[in-house]
């Protein structure tokens, strides 16, 4: 199989399957998944995260987690496609960007670089550059549910409205808060609706 063939394949069992991780497992065993690019995928693997906020253990298991979330509610989103190789790739970044400091494992900016990194990823296997942008835009803002639910000097709402669709975000951050070991489902939808009620009042002022 070509690296074209594989990419081609993740994404038929990404857009069909009801449980795309069965098949993501499987096929990260192979010797192609270990070699550029998708060893950046494959690197999740061995990319520890904090145990407070990910029981589930490593970067890949969550994201096995996530692409499950997403592939349940894909139906809601404008373009399933970007949706679920958003999910899929929305943390390609943390591999680079994971530090222990101060007992504590952190991935501060891994939104940013995961967002150039998928680029880097899809231009292996697609022309489509809509297509590579809108993928790259959503994993740039995913974390922007955490930082404008908790008032953080990160929260960028304008520039999220001006890059991506903010109800977009919302969908595939559910996905994220609900892809980890025995998560409070009310709860996190609750901080969704939270994200998507503070975005829509400072867009409405800035913008009435």
């Amino acid at each position: 199989m070509t690296p074209k063939e594989l990419y081609s394949e993740i994404h038929v069992h990404l857009m069909q399957d009801i449980k795309p991780s069965l098949y993501l497992n499987r096929i990260s065993a192979e010797p192609l998944f270990q070699k550029y690019p998708f060893d950046m995928l494959y690197k999740l693997k061995s990319t520890e995260q904090s145990p407070e906020h990910h029981p589930e253990g490593n970067v890949w298991n969550h994201t096995m987690l996530v692409v499950d979330e997403a592939a349940q509610v894909k139906l809601k989103s404008r373009n399933p496609a970007v949706f679920l190789w958003a999910a899929f790739l929305h943390d390609i970044g943390k591999p680079v960007t994971t530090r222990h400091r101060k007992g504590r494992i952190t991935a501060y900016d891994h939104d940013k670089v995961g967002a150039e990194l998928s680029k880097q990823f899809l231009q292996e296997f697609t022309p489509d550059s809509l297509f590579i942008r809108e993928v790259s835009e959503l994993i740039r803002y995913h974390m922007q549910i955490l930082f404008v639910v908790k008032n953080l000097p990160f929260a960028d709402i304008e520039g999220m409205a001006r890059n991506t669709e903010i109800r977009e975000v919302a969908l595939l951050g559910i996905c994220d808060r609900l892809g980890r070991g025995s998560p409070d489902r009310n709860r996190e939808q609750d901080n969704i609706e939270l994200f998507l009620q503070k975005c829509n009042s400072v867009l409405s002022e800035n913008h009435p």
